[in-house]
């Protein structure tokens, strides 16, 4: 992210608009506005210190020289990491920003929680004392009524045995899903996110778009990629457009295709 980006998500995470911010920091509307244009170089360094300090980050951060906002000094040591996983962060095999939005989801505690009692047994004895009491119940209501063996009651005694492996892949399963929900939609309106599928979809509708209107096939051919290219070839001036199709005249691809209709007519 720039400079200016970080300037906008910070005011917009504040729900402050250019004004609002004008007066809670002393600096100019128009100056902040500039801050925010993407085109825009020069900041004002004690606005920056200003700016920083309103919104309770470090300079560093705004000058995109950290990730952090808060922690930019935290020893390595305080998050006790081993060397394997700083090797794997530092290696640019793995997306770090997507590893710390699903370690700060809400729900990541509860998934990090579950999967330690399931790997440390910390719920296997409750299981095991659980389910034994229940086979222990159904096979004496076997023993008592001989007909009972695969009746509705002690199958539904066998059926609330739960083995411990299921209950946790289940439990962990579903918030890990819950997890990759919340990411993906807090990110569906992102463009660098959106998959190239919808281009392509849009390229081929303008494609369709451009052949079923009226002209030669040399005007059919620049409409398309004229299209793909964000520019309409009708509004185009007359001499323009000649120009363009004495151009595509020269393609031997153009000549030889079944749809150039010009040569209807010769014998």
């Amino acid at each position: 992210m720039s400079i200016q980006e970080r300037l906008k998500d910070l005011r917009v995470e504040r729900h402050l608009n250019l004004m609002e911010l004008s007066a809670a920091t002393g600096i100019s509307k128009s100056a902040l506005g500039d801050y925010e244009n993407i085109d825009y170089k020069e900041i004002n360094h004690g606005n920056l210190i200003t700016l920083a300090e309103f919104y309770s980050v470090s300079t560093d951060y705004l000058l995109c020289m950290t990730e952090n906002r808060n922690h930019p000094d935290t020893a390595l040591t305080e998050l006790h990491l081993s060397d394997e996983m700083v090797d794997l962060l530092k290696s640019g095999r793995i997306n770090n920003r997507l590893l710390c939005e699903i370690a700060a989801n809400d729900k990541f505690e509860k998934l990090l929680m579950d999967t330690e009692i399931y790997i440390d047994d910390h719920a296997t004895a409750h299981f095991r004392d659980m389910n034994e009491t229940l086979e222990e119940q159904r096979l004496a209501l076997i023993q008592k009524h001989r007909h009972a063996d695969g009746d509705l009651y002690s199958e539904t005694l066998r059926a609330a045995q739960v083995e411990e492996e299921d209950f946790f892949c289940h439990i962990t399963h579903k918030t890990w899903d819950a997890i990759l929900h919340d990411i993906r939609k807090a990110h569906e309106h992102d463009i660098e996110s959106t998959p190239d599928f919808s281009r392509t979809k849009q390229m081929a509708l303008d494609i369709q778009r451009a052949l079923k209107t009226p002209g030669d096939y040399l005007t059919k051919i620049w409409k398309v990629i004229f299209y793909v290219l964000g520019i309409d070839f009708d509004k185009l001036p007359a001499d323009e457009q000649k120009v363009l199709k004495k151009v595509l005249s020269k393609s031997p691809v153009i000549k030889s295709s079944p749809l150039n209709f010009r040569r209807r007519g010769k014998k």
